[in-house]
């Protein structure tokens, strides 16, 4: 299955996800309205959810003057990929994690935040880099970053919906939308979200760490950065952001002041570690 036949799969299963919140909201009006909304976001999204996420968490590029040994290990890493050299930007968040964007390698963006600097080796740093660019050449990016903004669409217009049905007043005369229907259909919904995201995410990110660690030629300090992020990242929660953006992230984060993720996005660390480590010829 091509990533671009992918794409055009998850557009329309996250459109039909806001068109059917419509309906159950606003009945063949609601529908129309969902459906120009749907439009919309999925143009939005193609041309422009790489900054929208980049300005979620307040991302700020980084000039090579500014980090030139980041800058150093991306060139290198993304010419063994064979791709251009993606742009560089930096997260002010404590939470240790990093994440790709971008609609193509042309267009492409890898993010740390601030604490994965502090926290990993320079070895370390190298291996997730390569793990973010290698969802670049595997052209990942632009399915990530549209579902994230999509599935976030989502969640708000569920939140939305489920507010309206349980402080909207009466029930349904015939001419509206049942309350109860409605509430259901808002809960359900950023769940069947997750679940497409989850079917999109997981294997992605073992073709990534198989990749990354290809490029790298190093798949033990990709090993010890997943062991070290997973750990801190569960401890420290992300201050900007929310968890519908969790599979964009190269372990999944913790966000604060809300529930976390009913589905994983990220398939488990233990595994992947292990995958890595066989890669390497490693023995306990």
């Amino acid at each position: 299955m091509t990533s671009q036949f992918k794409t055009f799969l998850l557009l329309g299963l996250l459109s039909s996800i806001i068109i059917i919140l419509g309906g159950m909201a606003g009945g063949r009006a609601g529908i129309m309205i969902a459906f120009g909304i749907a439009i919309a976001m999925n143009v939005g999204s193609y041309w422009y959810s790489d900054k929208i996420v980049l300005s979620t968490y307040r991302a700020r590029e980084l000039a090579p003057q500014d980090a030139p040994a980041l800058h150093a290990m991306v060139e290198e890493l993304a010419t063994n990929a064979g791709i251009p050299k993606p742009k560089v930007c930096i997260v002010p968040e404590e939470a240790p994690n990093a994440f790709a964007t971008g609609r193509d390698p042309e267009h492409a963006v890898v993010a740390v935040t601030e604490g994965l600097l502090r926290l990993l080796t320079p070895e370390e740093v190298r291996g997730v880099l390569a793990h973010e660019i290698a969802h670049v050449r595997n052209r990942d990016i632009l399915i990530q970053t549209i579902a994230g903004v999509m599935a976030s669409a989502i969640v708000s217009i569920a939140n939305f919906m489920q507010f309206s049905a349980i402080f909207g007043g009466q029930r349904s005369d015939g001419n509206g939308s049942n309350p109860i229907a409605i509430l259901f259909m808002a809960i359900l919904a950023p769940v069947a979200a997750s679940i497409i995201q989850m079917a999109v995410s997981r294997s992605r990110e073992y073709l990534a760490d198989d990749t990354g660690a290809m490029i790298s030629n190093d798949p033990l300090a990709l090993a010890g950065a997943l062991g070290k992020l997973a750990s801190y990242s569960q401890q420290i929660p992300m201050q900007k952001g929310n968890a519908a953006t969790a599979e964009m992230f190269i372990v999944a984060p913790l966000f604060g002041g809300g529930m976390k993720n009913m589905f994983s996005t990220h398939p488990p660390i233990e595994e992947r570690i292990q995958r890595l480590q066989v890669m390497a010829g490693y023995r306990r």
